[in-house]
């Protein structure tokens, strides 16, 4: 049974504890396959987001643009819908949406024609003055038809007096600010951009005489890739007649990419640095176990997400792990739009205990992260109800006490536990006997980086600290704004 893009958003609410990227991007230059190849990449890069997903190509001649609702493997898997994105050169990207509504018009590539011909963009983060810079450019009588912040970086593209297309991508980087990485097709270029402070990701791969651009390494192996290197922060990376070119624009300064790209974006098997995301996660359950002094009976994780660290806790303390939680995996896909009576059993849609594993066991129960704790609640009310003695929770990140204003779903100030509550109201909360986070000194030296720098911090770490490398211009006291546009969300055009 097909669900309806309706029937995924209400299922959507049933996880809503956890923080959500804004999506992923993937391009391919100069590939007899250039469609297919980015079809197989955005489903790698499905984790990222799953409201909407497009591919737009170039044959030459023309550029062909089809966009979906919902999930790759659901559309681009077809031959007919391939067949209408005729070319070698293609860029795609997968949305989950944080400034505009989740409808067609949002979904991205944009494509527009522009004096110098045409140009499709995909973006992968959130511009922090993107509602100072659209209000100015529509009282200057540019139209926009979309509510998405990508599209001021093509009316400021678009608006530009420079003469040639990268020096027009250039005058409008200088103007936007926040945390971003794009992948720019054009009718002689494919353009790799990442931020100043590098926040949001983007990858370079090789497929014989094909390069790659990627929001991670997975996408990378998924089409048989060879991976060079990260785009560095501040670089404009520039394909054109099969050669790569590098411009740097900005000042140089150290970069800053997003924590939590290594506590829980990235795919497991992404690499970061060098190495897999899923070294750093075990490297934090090892610093947590470090900081813990618990005698219980296993270990156990909050399914998928919790395993690496789990595994980390339970080598170093020299504690039996076990799957305490099974996760069903086609909930998302096979579930019928739920009753109000269903809805309320929450999580056990998607997590079951086993029971015989936890029955009169005291539990040490391992999460990536701890957001409005309402899932981590459900969680332990469940084991309790399947015969657990005690459960100690323990967090493999510091507490989240503030909101991300970069391509992150993230609630508010106010929705977050940690910023409500004390270690000790939260544990009451959540019913568990003890609760414990990883320290920020334990978070930074699973990242094999030592101490935190105070005075220039190797990361982008706001969720913890509250020091945001880009003022967060368009969202000012407690509640985000996302009214770009009097248009409905409903209307399809």
């Amino acid at each position: 049974m097909r669900i309806s893009l309706t029937q995924k958003i209400k299922l959507k609410k049933f996880n809503l504890d956890k923080l959500r990227e804004e999506c992923g991007v993937f391009g391919v230059s100069n590939h007899e396959d250039a469609s297919a190849l980015v079809a197989l990449g955005l489903h790698a890069l499905q984790h990222r987001g799953q409201e909407g997903c497009g591919i737009v190509s170039f044959d030459g001649k023309n550029y062909h643009s089809e966009k979906r609702q919902g999930l790759v493997g659901d559309h681009f898997t077809k031959s007919n819908v391939i067949n209408k994105l005729p070319g070698k050169y293609a860029i795609g990207h997968n949305r989950y949406s944080t400034t505009g509504e989740t409808s067609l018009r949002n979904i991205q590539p944009f494509f527009a024609d522009l004096h110098l011909g045409g140009l499709s963009i995909a973006h992968n983060g959130n511009l922090t003055n993107a509602l100072i810079l659209r209000e100015k450019l529509v009282k200057e009588g540019a139209i926009f038809r979309t509510t998405s912040d990508t599209e001021t970086i093509v009316q400021l593209i678009a608006k530009s007096k420079r003469v040639k297309m990268v020096d027009k991508l250039i005058d409008t980087l200088f103007q936007i600010n926040g945390g971003y990485s794009l992948v720019i097709m054009t009718n002689k270029k494919m353009i790799g951009v990442r931020d100043p402070f590098g926040i949001r990701p983007l990858v370079i791969g090789k497929l014989k005489d094909s390069y790659i651009l990627a929001s991670e390494t997975c996408a990378l192996d998924i089409v048989g890739a060879k991976f060079l290197r990260e785009v560095e922060n501040g670089e404009i990376i520039i394909i054109e007649n099969n050669k790569m070119s590098s411009v740097k624009p900005f000042p140089k300064q150290k970069a800053r990419p997003c924590i939590f790209e290594y506590i829980y974006f990235a795919r497991p098997d992404s690499l970061i640095d060098g190495k897999c995301a899923y070294e750093y996660r075990k490297n934090f359950g090892v610093q947590l176990a470090k900081e813990t002094d618990i005698d219980a009976d296993i270990v156990i994780p909050v399914p998928d997400s919790g395993v690496p660290a789990a595994m980390g806790f339970a080598e170093y303390s020299k504690k039996r792990f076990e799957l305490g939680l099974i996760r069903n995996h086609y909930v998302g896909r096979t579930f019928i739009e739920p009753s109000q009576s269903i809805r309320s059993l929450g999580v056990k849609l998607k997590l079951s205990p086993t029971k015989s594993i936890v029955k009169n066991k005291s539990i040490i129960l391992i999460d990536d992260s701890l957001v409005r704790g309402t899932t981590c609640y459900k969680i332990v009310k469940m084991l309790y109800e399947a015969g657990a003695k005690d459960i100690h929770v323990r967090i493999a990140c510091p507490e989240i006490k503030f909101p991300d204003f970069y391509g992150v779903d993230m609630p508010t100030k106010n929705e977050l536990l940690a910023y409500q509550k004390s270690n000790e109201e939260m544990c009451k909360y959540i019913k568990a006997k003890t609760l414990k986070f990883l320290s920020l000194d334990g978070l930074y030296a699973g990242l094999e980086k030592g101490k935190r720098n105070s005075t220039y911090p190797q990361f982008s770490d706001h969720y913890f600290t509250g020091e945001y490398p880009v003022k967060p211009e368009d969202n000012l006291g407690q509640s985000k704004i996302t009214q770009l546009s009097l248009l409905s969300g409903k209307s399809n055009n």
